[in-house]
């Protein structure tokens, strides 16, 4: 592994901890709750950093690799996953528009394994980057609803938040699609005869 291979490989471990901070309160009720806020942001941005420099820092040591380009967005989407699915635990966000992007993520990487097949490594595409930071923005709208709820802030501000983050999560779904169509047809282009 690279040293940018390493960077991403930070987002695999901080998912599954992310779970566990997050749903840590749910098995000792009556507990605090405020002291995940700071955990779950902490790792919620450690996470998105390592996102944007893994890539940085293969263009600029020359580390880009095959690897690489399968295992960056593979960590983007087991991370993105885990706080989607958080969120849904809690009903912020929508389980029907989870399970799309679940198929939609899950298709996704059948299309790479086809197109392993066929010799080409498809790494992440234009379409799926924006998809990718509009899920971003989706999360934070919902950590944020979580974390004011936790705090026992701005209740007044929680019913609007979570409408936000709800609708930005549609969005991010729609894109989601549309990225997904954008996989398709490469992979149908790439193939012999482009059918």
């Amino acid at each position: 592994m690279t040293f940018a291979d390493k960077v991403t490989s930070v987002r695999l471990v901080l998912a599954p901890v992310f779970f566990i901070a997050y749903l840590l309160p749910r098995f000792f009720t009556g507990s605090d709750t405020a002291w995940t806020v700071p955990v779950l942001w902490a790792i919620f941005v450690i996470s998105e950093l390592s996102d944007m420099l893994d890539g940085q820092l293969a263009r600029r040591f020359h580390q880009g690799s095959e690897f690489g380009k399968l295992f960056d967005p593979f960590a983007d989407t087991l991370t993105q996953l885990t706080y989607f699915l958080c969120f849904v635990i809690d009903g912020i966000l929508p389980a029907f528009f989870y399970l799309l992007v679940l198929y939609r993520e899950y298709s996704v990487l059948f299309i790479r394994n086809l197109m392993l097949k066929e010799g080409v490594v498809m790494g992440a595409r234009i379409m799926g980057k924006v998809k990718t930071v509009i899920y971003i923005l989706a999360a934070a709208f919902a950590l944020l609803v979580v974390s004011l709820s936790r705090l026992g802030l701005g209740t007044g501000l929680i019913p609007g938040l979570r409408l936000a983050a709800q609708a930005v999560f549609c969005v991010s779904v729609v894109f989601s699609i549309l990225s997904f169509v954008d996989y398709l047809l490469v992979y149908r282009n790439a193939r012999p005869g482009g059918s």
